[in-house]
């Protein structure tokens, strides 16, 4: 199953193509500022019933060298398969798309499988190499640590894809301060994006909340659907909380099942429901009983 940090680790191109632009150059490699970029489709799929589908792909125009093929892949642990699959993406974009030059860019967010993605691939005999593949790779061990706002606000898409990357640092709390921060004066259509991805690239880890927590600081800069969802949890907790003050003033009795029930109910509706009921019941089962 595609995890929400894979999906973020390659979608940011999409949002922000000339994102790889800044990427490249903290990456110690020398390619000409874009012109402009386009999305291109990521179906590598031929007649024979096997599925290839590259995570994202885009056509770079350069004013000095000419367009080249970026294709993006979030490799979230090492994989023995992209050993067949990542040299048939390039062979075969380089043949579909007339003999444009095509990239390799490998996004990781641990120092092993970064590693493990730079090894060059090779096919062939050990004596005589047929093709070798050497993918570009960014992550934890050469993405920056960005912890200054001003430097944030410079390049918002790359201080986004530099918290990803270092989703497990020990620091990342301050990576993610860093980055709200830097939202703080951003307009909506450009911070509820990045607020979105960062979520969406951080997936279950701790920082996941962190970022929550930042975000919920002050929601009146981000209308996006993670600060709804934040607003829904902040009223189902106080409901909640309002809840169990009602039953207790009442003297009803609650078993700790029934506390766990109400304490874990993100449903505001519910809570509310369950909130109104609790002013007339006599027991605290007659507050879950649906009346029809």
């Amino acid at each position: 199953m595609v995890s929400s940090p894979h999906e973020a680790m390659h979608r940011i191109f999409q949002e922000y193509p000339g994102l790889f632009s800044r990427v490249s150059e903290v990456l110690g490699v020398d390619i000409p500022p874009p012109t402009s970029a386009t999305v291109l489709p990521t179906d590598l799929t031929e007649a024979q019933p096997v599925e290839r589908r590259v995570d994202t792909l885009l056509r770079i125009e350069t004013r000095d060298e000419g367009p080249f093929l970026l294709a993006i892949e979030a490799q979230g642990k090492k994989d023995p398969r992209k050993t067949k699959s990542w040299p048939y993406y390039v062979s075969y974009l380089h043949n579909r798309y007339d003999g444009l030059p095509v990239l390799l860019l490998v996004v990781c967010q641990d120092h092993a499988t970064a590693e493990w993605a730079a090894r060059p691939l090779t096919i062939g005999l050990r004596q005589w190499p047929t093709l070798t593949l050497s993918p570009l790779v960014a992550g934890p061990h050469n993405m920056p640590v960005i912890t200054n706002v001003a430097e944030a606000r410079k390049d918002l898409a790359l201080a986004t894809l530099a918290a990803i990357t270092h989703a497990d640092n020990p620091d990342v709390g301050a990576i993610l301060k860093t980055l709200s921060a830097a939202l703080r004066e951003a307009p909506e259509t450009i911070a509820d994006p990045i607020v979105e991805l960062t979520a969406q690239g951080l997936g279950n880890r701790p920082a996941a909340q962190q970022w929550r927590n930042l975000v919920a600081v002050d929601t009146s800069f981000y209308t996006s659907f993670m600060s709804e969802e934040i607003r829904d949890e902040g009223r189902a907790e106080g409901r909640a909380e309002g809840l169990l003050m009602v039953l207790e003033a009442r003297g009803i009795p609650l078993t700790d099942e029934t506390r766990e029930k109400i304490t874990t109910c993100t449903d505001p509706q519910l809570l509310r429901q369950w909130l109104h009921r609790a002013t007339t019941a006599a027991t605290a089962e007659e507050v879950f009983v649906e009346k029809h």
